[in-house]
């Protein structure tokens, strides 16, 4: 997988994660990004911090400190998805 799509998917599932704690599934999924990051695109201190309408994902790898940029309604998606459907708020 690439690193970008890596990088959004994990970003997605750890919103999930942190609005649904008690969701294993979803730490799960996200715990599974966050390995593969780390194995393979050496990517270190994952984090991520919401400004405004944007989410603001950072970290280390080999070249050194990152940070990428994404739209909070792309981000926020899934967890709007995950939410409006009645099965998973039981």
């Amino acid at each position: 997988m690439k690193r970008e799509d890596a990088l959004i998917n994990w970003l997605q599932i750890q919103v999930v994660a942190d609005a649904r704690p008690t969701d294993q599934s979803a730490l799960d999924t996200a715990a599974f990004f966050h390995q593969l990051l780390q194995e393979d695109h050496l990517c270190r201190e994952l984090g991520y911090k919401k400004e405004g309408s944007w989410y603001v994902l950072f970290g280390l790898s080999e070249s050194g400190p990152w940070e990428s940029r994404y739209p909070a309604e792309m981000v926020e998606s899934l967890l709007m998805a995950i939410e409006s459907e009645p099965r998973f708020n039981q």
